[in-house]
């Protein structure tokens, strides 16, 4: 029985695994430039973020309807839920879709197909995060929001995704002013690749509640007191920060010295079809690699519910917590 966890750093475009990937080009007519499902698994071994981004984006054409959505959503909790995962927090990349001719209600009642029936299917609770990327306008940004607005009772909040260098936040100010305008909530990838004050400006500017990533923090001392001092959570994701070359090996990985640091930080998968695990590989991975002890563990599995934009079902996050400190380890 694993640990109970939450998962609030997950694109599902990034749980396509080779086999739906085949079975759904075969279902729409499409033609992928790999032989079969191991010599696309091959093509996962990328160099770094350039070139996964543009094998994520080439397989996206696979996904044309609502049904391919709510399958890849349901894949992604079937195995989220044998990871331990109580519930997940769910990014998806519109603009990469409507790019494609996809509309976002076949985007958005494709998920929710599966989503909205998660928590009796999977015994997973879930919210949907809608991303915009950084590497595309600003103007196209607001205009992904304008087209969310129909759909907005079934998403929470908005996130920024995609390469970061040379994407500050503050060029997003404006649509991040006009969703909290509309009542949804914030979070940003900042300090993975790009520098610190990337995370202070998607506090400062975007008013970010959550820093997906984060962990160039430690390079700025006084940025560290802060988000320990305002209790800013932190959404790492460790193996996904070794196959893109954030950090050297897993070993390398500031996660034990942020803990030691007093940060509130959650460790998640990001894309892990395409960074060879989900939630609980990384929790295992990194408890192997850094040494963490048991209480390190539910530390972890504590702050992801205390990070999680359950506020206004407080009842169950006060249940999630319960069941972590229940656990038994060695079970």
């Amino acid at each position: 029985m694993p640990l109970p966890k939450a998962e609030l750093h997950l694109h599902i475009e990034g749980t396509l695994e080779p086999e739906l990937a085949f079975a759904l080009a075969a279902r729409n007519g499409v033609t992928l430039p790999y032989e079969d499902t191991e010599e696309l698994r091959k093509a996962y071994l990328f160099d770094d973020l350039q070139s996964f981004l543009n094998l994520y984006y080439e397989l996206m054409a696979v996904l044309r309807t609502e049904q391919d959505f709510a399958d890849l959503a349901d894949a992604y909790l079937e195995r989220a839920a044998a990871q331990g995962v109580r519930h997940a927090e769910i990014f998806f990349d519109p603009q990469a879709h409507i790019a494609r001719g996809v509309e976002m209600g076949t985007v958005v009642d494709g998920l929710w197909r599966a989503l909205e029936h998660s928590e009796e299917k999977h015994g997973v609770s879930t919210r949907l995060i809608m991303c915009f990327l950084r590497d595309e306008s600003a103007e196209s940004a607001m205009a992904t929001l304008e087209a969310a607005k129909p759909h907005l009772d079934r998403i929470t909040g908005v996130g920024l995704d995609s390469a970061e260098v040379g994407h500050p936040p503050v060029k997003f100010r404006e649509v991040y002013e006009a969703a909290a305008a509309l009542g949804l909530r914030r979070v940003a990838h900042a300090g993975e690749e790009g520098p610190p004050e990337y995370i202070t400006e998607a506090l400062d500017v975007l008013g970010v509640e959550r820093v997906d990533h984060g962990l160039r923090c430690m390079e700025d001392p006084q940025l560290v007191q802060r988000l320990v001092r305002e209790r800013v959570p932190l959404t790492l994701c460790p193996l996904s920060n070794v196959r893109l070359r954030a950090v050297r090996v897993l070993e390398d990985h500031p996660l034990r010295a942020m803990l030691d640091a007093g940060l509130l930080c959650t460790v998640n998968s990001d894309d892990p079809a395409y960074f060879g695990g989900y939630v609980a590989d990384n929790y295992h991975a990194v408890r192997d690699a850094l040494g963490l002890e048991l209480e390190q563990m539910r530390e972890l599995a504590r702050n992801s519910f205390l990070a999680s934009f359950l506020e206004h079902d407080e009842e169950r996050r006060a249940r999630y917590l319960a069941e972590v400190d229940a656990y038994e380890f060695g079970r």
